[in-house]
């Protein structure tokens, strides 16, 4: 048997928009052994497809039809903890956990570096991926054929929390949404806070942290489309979080807090469920530096 786990994934970070993305300790697990036919299940029951629209198995079957090989009969079955289109990477971490295991029941015939290409070809764009694959914050490129990245390890001085609404926003709206066109303004805007939440980042310099995370391209536009996130970005930020976003295409709100401050969660979950957002949930989380892994394995053969 094989199991990988693949960590949820923040990406935009702000103005980083398809370019930054972190790794945080939420994790999807995928459980593959041998089998008479291919079987797809829930472990969970979080709905999935479990057909051969699922992405796990079209993303298997991807990299097994590169080396020129069929994919054996397995068994594969999926343990969905990351939500699904909130914006915290679960299709990454299917597409990432899909590569792992295909990679290793061949014997491991595409280097770090090919399925980090892979995966932005198959997503579009690699900012939840490679954090998927590396764990840390990663900064990345992806030219159209080979992602270019720095990855950095997050420090112990900063938590998150992610308050999940209890609806989903497909990305394909979130996208809908943004503008055609952008003022060479905006463009300077964004690349500058980008640059500096990079920066902030790599330093333990969160003091800028409020100003890195703001954002022209694409907040803006996606906010209406989470009912009263303006007012929970605020009150988060209210009560000490470092700054606010929303993570890759929403829904989800990520906050970045101090480390230290233990008690976070219980000053302000009163004050969101007072405010409507009860119906939520707020989940307090570390940064993941390790990135997926296989964490038990058996030959399959």
């Amino acid at each position: 048997m094989i199991t990988v786990k693949i960590p949820a994934t923040s990406a935009n970070v702000g103005a980083g928009f398809d370019s930054l993305g972190l790794a945080v300790t939420l994790y999807n697990q995928i459980h593959l052994e041998l089998a008479e036919k291919t079987e797809i299940i829930s472990l969970d029951h979080v709905e999935i497809p479990c057909d051969e629209t699922n992405l796990v198995y079209t993303t298997m079957c991807s990299l097994f039809e590169l080396c020129g090989q069929k994919m054996p009969p397995l068994r594969i079955g999926q343990v969905n903890h990351i939500p699904l289109s909130r914006g915290l990477g679960s299709s990454s971490a299917c597409i990432i956990g899909g590569l792992l295991a295909a990679n290793h029941i061949m014997g491991f015939p595409f280097s770090r570096q090919e399925m980090i290409n892979l995966a932005a070809s198959i997503e579009g764009h690699p900012d939840n991926t490679t954090p998927a694959l590396l764990g840390g914050f990663v900064s990345s490129v992806f030219d159209g054929k080979e992602v270019h990245y720095v990855r950095q390890e997050l420090h112990v001085g900063i938590r998150f929390a992610a308050l999940i609404p209890n609806f989903e926003l497909r990305t394909s709206l979130a996208r809908s949404v943004l503008p055609k066109r952008i003022s060479h303004k905006d463009a300077v805007y964004n690349l500058s806070r980008a640059a500096l939440m990079s920066a902030s980042l790599s330093t333990g310099s969160y003091h800028n942290l409020r100003v890195a995370a703001a954002d022209r391209l694409h907040q803006d536009y996606r906010l209406p489309l989470i009912e009263g996130g303006a007012r929970a970005m605020a009150l988060m930020e209210e009560e000490g979080a470092y700054c606010s976003y929303i993570s890759g295409a929403g829904s989800t709100l990520m906050a970045m807090v101090p480390g230290a401050d233990l008690s976070f969660e219980q000053r302000v979950w009163p004050r969101l469920c007072e405010e409507g957002f009860g119906a939520w949930r707020l989940m307090m989380l570390e940064a993941d530096n390790t990135g997926a892994i296989c964490v038990e394995s058996i030959p399959l053969h």
